[in-house]
């Protein structure tokens, strides 16, 4: 038998892996119950209504889903006030982002975005045969647009911003996206990702939907994962123009949004009132943790996200085993610092304990 591998694309040695947080553990075996404070997602179950509505879906497996998510189109469409051909969905705002670099880049095409940012743009960047022109942070971990502005060039295809930025939390005031948006040539497209819009109280944050109405070279990506409590059924939606939006229905994978997915997400938009209130809970256990934070003597940056940013540099690995030894998961990066979920009371509680004996030690 011949050992001559199939001939693959060069390119996919170079895709960096992307890192899913950790699982937590149960405890069932004696040591304490970990808390999964890793991956940014919301603590609280299903909205109501929701799990009901994805049981009746699941009556139906043996049924293709609705190709082009009819329902949840003009469910959004009305829900956010556009058209609906203005909308496109995928299988996450990640999926989204690699249609969109499907759409826009040939072998060789620019990718532009600021670092450290999400993990998802330099895989699915690499995949598609773009070059990733990672811009890096200003001080206080906020984009530098002024810097990402510079970087354009001719070969410039697609360019992510971030807001909040994950894993920092921080946001890119109104003002300053405007600026950067007329610096930006027409014809590039520009990709608001407000992955977590939803915990935004920043009155300078700017609704990027507001900035994409008159701009026919923005578009708007969000998700069901976080707030709206959908992670595990992976389903986001972007807002653009028509023309982006039916170039990401053409790069859609078919079926790609399962119907118990399409089904949970219609629900979901329709408990507005009580995801507002879970998410007012987690904005108040947001300020608890990042003020004691502060009180221990950390520097946090001022977080709009469902997470706190600490860098630990080269004491990161060090961080992420102590607080896995106390019973929390944390995201780690190394040499740069760890990202902590706001979850459960318990185990938001179990962070700042390890975080203050951290602290001491530095």
């Amino acid at each position: 038998m011949s050992e001559t591998s199939p001939r693959l694309r060069a390119e996919l040695e170079g895709v960096p892996a992307y890192k899913p947080g950790r699982n937590a553990e149960s405890g069932d075996g004696g040591g304490p119950v970990v808390y999964k404070l890793s991956s940014n997602e919301n603590p609280y179950p299903p909205l109501p209504g929701v799990m009901e509505r994805a049981v009746a879906a699941a009556g139906s497996f043996n049924r293709y889903p609705d190709y082009g998510c009819d329902r949840l189109l003009n469910e959004i469409a009305d829900r956010f006030g556009v058209p609906v051909s203005h909308v496109a969905t995928g299988v996450g705002s990640v999926g989204l982002s690699q249609q969109l670099v499907m759409a826009t880049v040939t072998p060789g095409d620019e990718v532009l975005y600021a670092w450290r940012s999400f993990e998802g743009y330099p895989v699915v960047t690499t995949v598609g045969g773009g070059k990733s022109v990672m811009v890096p942070l200003a001080p206080g971990e906020v984009h530098d647009l002024d810097a990402m502005a510079d970087a354009i060039t001719d070969r410039t295809r697609l360019i992510f911003v971030c807001n909040p930025n994950n894993p920092t939390g921080t946001v890119v005031k109104k003002a300053d996206l405007v600026r950067f948006l007329d610096r930006v040539p027409k014809d590039i497209l520009v990709v608001i990702d407000e992955a977590y819009v939803e915990f935004v109280r920043d009155p300078e944050t700017p609704n990027g939907l507001e900035l994409y109405r008159d701009r026919p070279n923005v578009c708007v990506l969000r998700t069901f994962s976080k707030a709206y409590g959908l992670a595990g059924l992976r389903v986001g939606f972007a807002i653009a123009h028509e023309p982006v939006a039916a170039a990401l229905r053409k790069t859609a994978v078919p079926f790609g949004v399962n119907q118990l997915a399409q089904d949970a997400a219609v629900e979901s938009l329709r408990s507005e009132d009580e995801l507002l209130g879970r998410v007012g809970a987690l904005l108040g256990e947001r300020t608890r943790v990042q003020d004691a934070l502060r009180g221990q003597g950390w520097t946090v940056p001022e977080t709009q996200a469902n997470f706190v940013w600490l860098r630990l540099g080269d004491r990161t690995a060090d961080f992420a085993a102590a607080c896995e030894t106390a019973g929390v998961i944390v995201r780690p990066y190394p040499g740069e610092g760890v990202r902590v979920t706001i979850g459960e009371t318990e185990g938001n509680d179990i962070f700042l304990k390890t975080a203050e004996a951290f602290r001491k030690e530095l």
